[in-house]
């Protein structure tokens, strides 16, 4: 298999209405070149308020019955926008098409529950259509990489644990912890001995922007602006920190909607703000201490590694060096998009993208399923 371009898309469940797009050169085991990436918002400005509806349905369903109808209604609304963004991307940076391996399609997740127990198996439900996406590109796409996981007892997440592991081998600082936090925070931690270790570790962004909207106070709490002039309520806080998920053991995942947070909702702009920024830290901080070691260094990607506020509280909650991806050469707007051009590779070689320590399956299995155009 040539050393060509694998074209990664990501779109996460905080829905900040951009189509993360990354280049990557690779074999699915080593990473030769980081091509270009960008953030591309959507262009029929509809489908972010057309998400959030569909997290509300798809909550409400719960897999029980039929899917909702704006599942469909979605799903060929983001696939069709994504597909034109990668022509856009791929004409606007001079890659041609015969040099492309595949695209890496993770669509919108809309619902996830992850397995209650060995017998009771899990599922999950990303939003994309890759037979749709391989047409209009006229390029090989692997989409859906949850399912297999999920079908064989795991967790369906995280999945860029594998990728984490490729980028350390370019920082060789063991053991290391690469975390994200994205709507929901997740850990991957890589010990001495590649040990490879994955969780979801708690809320993320998504409790905060939700807050600041019902607050009518934007998108999200900007740089911590809101946080940095609240006081913690401590009590919340405690009594949010008891729920047993916390001190579970991994693997272990979570869907946007785990957590309630009504009790906040009446607290003050910033007093809210602030207290849902010490759970993010509280939360991460809990996770180490399920870990073999203490890490040398936090490496932060995610949108919440631009809030100047929830990294001083990770720092200070965890007393660990806690750095943003950016601070050692990688991108940290395109570190998810590059997982999934890197899994998809991966998957075209039939090669692993979960793990038992990172997902909870038996074995090594491989996931993705694999469309080319006709």
């Amino acid at each position: 298999m040539k050393k060509d371009w694998s074209i990664g898309l990501m779109t996460g469940t905080v829905n900040d209405g951009n189509i993360d797009i990354a280049a990557l050169r690779t074999d699915g085991e080593e990473i030769f070149e980081f091509g270009p990436y960008e953030l591309v918002p959507y262009q029929n400005k509809n489908i972010r308020h057309i998400i959030f509806e569909t997290y509300d349905e798809a909550k409400n369903w719960g897999f029980i019955g039929k899917e909702p109808k704006i599942f469909s209604k979605l799903e060929n609304l983001i696939t069709v926008e994504q597909s034109n963004a990668v022509n856009t991307f791929l004409e606007k940076h001079n890659i041609s098409k015969n040099q492309i391996l595949s695209v890496g399609f993770h669509g919108q997740t809309v619902l996830h529950h992850p397995p209650k127990n060995k017998k009771l198996k899990g599922k999950t439900r990303q939003l994309g259509d890759g037979k749709l996406m391989s047409k209009l590109l006229n390029l090989p796409v692997v989409y859906d990489f949850r399912t297999n996981d999920v079908a064989h007892g795991g967790q369906g997440a995280p999945l860029a644990p594998i990728y984490h592991s490729a980028l350390s081998k370019k920082i060789n600082k063991y053991p290391t912890v690469f975390l994200n936090i994205g709507g929901v925070a997740n850990i991957t931690y890589i010990g001495n001995k590649d040990t490879l270790i994955a969780f979801d570790t708690g809320p993320g962004n998504a409790p905060i922007d939700d807050f600041v909207k019902i607050k009518k106070s934007g998108e999200m709490d900007r740089n911590g602006n809101f946080a940095k002039l609240g006081k913690v309520n401590t009590k919340l806080v405690k009594e949010f920190m008891m729920n047993n998920y916390f001190d579970k053991p991994y693997p272990k995942s979570l869907d946007r909607n785990d957590f309630n947070f009504e009790k906040f909702n009446n607290l003050e702009l910033e007093d809210g703000c602030a207290s849902l920024t010490k759970i993010i830290a509280s939360t991460i901080s809990r996770a180490l201490k399920l870990l073999p070691q203490k890490p040398l260094q936090i490496i932060v990607s995610g949108g919440g590694r631009n809030n100047p506020i929830i990294m001083n509280e990770i720092k200070n909650e965890t007393q660990t060096e806690c750095i943003k991806v950016e601070d050692i050469g990688f991108r940290g707007d395109a570190i998810e998009a590059e997982a999934f051009a890197f899994l998809a590779v991966r998957s075209l070689k039939n090669y692993p993208l979960s793990y038992p320590l990172t997902t909870g399956i038996s074995n090594p299995i491989t996931g993705g399923k694999i469309v080319f155009p006709n």
